[in-house]
C-alpha cells in the first residue's frame, strides 16, 4: 500500500452511500455506519440532489404512499412525471395529492401512455376542478437538467418508458441521471412472465438496462419487494391510523386508495418505498453488482456476459417499516 493519507471521510461516505449496501462489503460497513461519519464530514452530495419521481400512481397505492414520502422527505423534488397513462388521469391524482401535502412547488408531467387501464382503481378521487398536466416530458427534464450543475436522481416507480423516450429523443439527459429504479426480477414468482415493470413495457426494458450501463443503474428487484413483512393490509397499524376520524385529508385519500385496491387484492406491499429509500441512501437495503441479460419478453436473468447492474438481494423489513411510519407520521 501506498503511504498516502487515508481518508477516512471518503471511505464513510462511499461505504454509507453506496459500499455499505453491498452484501459483500457488510461486515466493513456495518460498525462504521452505526458510528456515523467521521468528525466534518457532510452527507454525500447525490443525497441533496434533485429528484424525479417516475411513477404509474393510480393502481397499487404503494406509489401514493411513496410520493407522499418524496413530498414530505426529499424538499429536493422538483418533478414528477406519470408512466403508463391513463388518459392524463394519473398526472391529474399526483397533482392533487401534492397539493394535499404543500407541495405545490413540484412539477407534474403526463409522461408515456400506453393504452393500459387494467391498473387504475381510482376513478372520482381527483376532483374534477384539479387540471390537467402538461405533457412534455424531455422539455420538463431538459430544463431541470439545464439548472442543475450535477447529477440529478431519478427514481422509477413504473416502466421505463420514458426514460426510453429521453434516450431517444435526448440522450445526454439520460447521462446526467442517477437511476434507480424498481423492477426486474430474478427469481420472479411467475416464471412465465418478466416482473410488472418491465413487462407492461418490455421493450423500454429492454433497450434502457444496457443504455444505463455506463452509469451503474441500481434495480430494485421484486425478488426483495414483494415480501408480506412490508405489506400494508386492513389490519396494519397505518391503515389503522388513516382510518381514524382524526385523519389528515391525505391520510383519508390513502385509505379510500387502498380500500378500492383491497376489494380484489390482500394489501399493498411497499415496492416503490423500498426504492425511494433506497434512493435516498436509506442503508438498509442490500445490494450486489451483478451482469444481468433480458429475455425477448423482458425476463431477467443472471449471465456473465450481460449488462452490470447494482441489484437489490435483501432489506431489513422490520427497519424499513418503522422507517415508513416514522415518514408518513
Amino acid at each position: 500500500m501506498g503511504g498516502g493519507e487515508v481518508d477516512s471521510g471518503g471511505e464513510w461516505a462511499a461505504l454509507a452511500g453506496t459500499s455499505a449496501s453491498f452484501e459483500e462489503f457488510e461486515e466493513l460497513a456495518g460498525p462504521l455506519i452505526r458510528g456515523g461519519p467521521p468528525p466534518g464530514l457532510g452527507e454525500p452530495a447525490i443525497a441533496r440532489a434533485p429528484m424525479i419521481v417516475d411513477t404509474d400512481i393510480g393502481g397499487d397505492p404503494d406509489d401514493t404512499v411513496a410520493l407522499v414520502v418524496a413530498a414530505r422527505l426529499v424538499p429536493e423534488l422538483r418533478l414528477v412525471i406519470t408512466s403508463d397513462e391513463y388518459g392524463g388521469e394519473r398526472a391529474r391524482f399526483a397533482r392533487y395529492l401534492l397539493d394535499l401535502v404543500g407541495r405545490t412547488d413540484v412539477q407534474v408531467v403526463a409522461g408515456s401512455d400506453l393504452g393500459n387501464s387494467r391498473m387504475w382503481v381510482i376513478d372520482g378521487l381527483c376532483p374534477a376542478e384539479v387540471p390537467r398536466q402538461g405533457t412534455d416530458v424531455v422539455g420538463a427534464v431538459s430544463e431541470l437538467c439545464t439548472a442543475t450543475d450535477g447529477r440529478i436522481r431519478w427514481v422509477g416507480m413504473g416502466p421505463l418508458s420514458n426514460l426510453a423516450m429521453l434516450q431517444t429523443q435526448q440522450p445526454e439527459l439520460v447521462s446526467q441521471l442517477v437511476v434507480t429504479q424498481m423492477g426486474g426480477a430474478i427469481n420472479y414468482r411467475d416464471p412465465t412472465r418478466a416482473e410488472h415493470n418491465f413487462r407492461v413495457d418490455p421493450q423500454a426494458a429492454i433497450r434502457m438496462v444496457p443504455a444505463l450501463e455506463p452509469w451503474l443503474p441500481t434495480f430494485v428487484l421484486s425478488d426483495v419487494t414483494f415480501n408480506p413483512a412490508m405489506e400494508i393490509t386492513k389490519d396494519s397499524p397505518l391503515y389503522r391510523r388513516w382510518s381514524r376520524p382524526d385523519a389528515r385529508p391525505f391520510e383519508r385519500l390513502f385509505r379510500e386508495h387502498c380500500d378500492r385496491w383491497m376489494a380484489k387484492y390482500p394489501g399493498t406491499m411497499q415496492h416503490d418505498a423500498l426504492t425511494l429509500a433506497a434512493a435516498m441512501l436509506w442503508p438498509g437495503v442490500r445490494f450486489v453488482r451483478e451482469r444481468v441479460v433480458l429475455d425477448s419478453s423482458a425476463r431477467m436473468s443472471q449471465s456473465d456476459d450481460g449488462t452490470e447492474i447494482v441489484m437489490s438481494v435483501s432489506a431489513d423489513y422490520t427497519a424499513f417499516m418503522a422507517w415508513l411510519e416514522k415518514a408518513l407520521g
